[in-house]
């Protein structure tokens, strides 16, 4: 492409970022290292702190959607470890089995009416992922059938809890849903592999196929935008060593997530999409690790779900991450039991 031709293109890509949304937070990809490691990483980036806890989760648990006497109902296949937000939501987690899950926000998300359908608190989206997969075609397969209708409450700042999904497991596969004017998109297969917010995933494919043809060695986006996260998550992801070393695996997974982070204290009052990266988290899919960094207490620590004991007979337990303790490697014996939260609700 001509340097003319080239900068014109690029004027013209601006136009359309600038046209799109507000930049919105977070980010998600996965990496695919050698010797079959799966690592999936995200950045929570929010306006404020989400007074995050650790929850360990076992098989067994009876569950229901929150929503009151409508609620779906279902008793958990699966253990789980997940970190929560607002003492209301599971926000990210992995499952015995190795899928995980993930929330982030979308503000074009819109979760239709009930339909006389059973409802589940968008809150607990995370959570009923974990209890009832093993994988990702599963979930799908099930998920296609729409056995919920999501239902939204602001989140206690005020906030409308407007939200995407995705998941991914062992074998690298990935599935991205959103509601959008009232109806569920799947996108499913391993090519899905990296997710921010704004704009709908569809447009950002198509943002993500016009640097593909630029190529992230001539240039690649830098600003805290959704768009330009993406861009630059995708290259990196494609551009990483197949590191076969799990320590080294790890840290380039860490590597690209810190690349597409928000720094500390950048937020724009009244949009809570485009704010400072609070936390991140990678998890290790092939050998059940859930690994976490705070930006505030920056000490990465881990729970290693194979320490844990996910049989009915044990009760929740929690890890409180309230002001910020100072954690080094695995904490799985550091939880304690605890009383579950409830779902955040209308």
């Amino acid at each position: 492409m001509r340097p003319k031709a080239l900068l014109f293109s690029l004027l013209l890509l601006l136009i359309v970022l600038l046209q799109v949304s507000p930049a919105q937070s977070c980010t998600r990809f996965i990496y695919t290292a050698g010797n079959d490691q799966v690592l999936t990483g995200r950045s929570m980036d929010w306006l404020e702190d989400l007074k995050s806890d650790f929850w360990i989760f076992s098989r067994g648990m009876q569950r229901d959607g929150g929503v009151g006497k409508d609620s779906i109902q279902w008793t958990a296949k699966y253990g789980s470890v997940i970190i929560s937000g607002y003492d209301a939501a599971s926000a990210d987690g992995m499952n015995e089995k190795g899928l995980v899950a993930n929330l982030l926000y979308l503000a074009e998300s819109d979760y239709g009416h009930r339909n006389g359908k059973p409802g589940l608190s968008v809150a607990a989206w995370v959570q009923y992922v974990l209890d009832n997969y093993a994988t990702v075609n599963e979930a799908v397969a099930d998920l296609r059938t729409e056995p919920f209708r999501l239902v939204a409450a602001h989140l206690p700042n005020g906030s409308a809890p407007t939200l995407h999904l995705a998941i991914s497991d062992p074998t690298d596969d990935s599935a991205i849903f959103e509601y959008i004017d009232g109806t569920l998109t799947i996108h499913h297969g391993k090519k899905f592999k990296v997710m921010t917010n704004s704009p709908i995933y569809e447009r950002q494919l198509a943002l993500d196929d016009y640097w593909q043809e630029i190529g992230g060695l001539t240039m690649l986006p830098g600003t805290n935008r959704a768009s330009d996260r993406y861009v630059r998550a995708s290259f990196y992801v494609d551009a990483l060593p197949k590191f076969k070393d799990t320590r080294m695996a790890v840290s380039a997974a860490f590597s690209v997530i810190r690349n597409v982070s928000v720094p500390l204290g950048i937020t724009t009052p009244g949009h809570p999409n485009i704010s400072t990266t609070i936390w991140r988290s990678v998890f290790d899919q092939k050998n059940r690790i859930y690994y976490y960094e705070s930006a505030i207490s920056p000490n990465i620590f881990w729970v290693e779900l194979k320490n844990i004991d996910f049989s009915a007979s044990q009760p929740p337990r929690k890890l409180s991450l309230k002001k910020h303790p100072v954690f080094a490697g695995d904490v799985s014996g550091k939880f304690l039991p605890a009383t579950p939260f409830t779902w955040l609700a209308p």
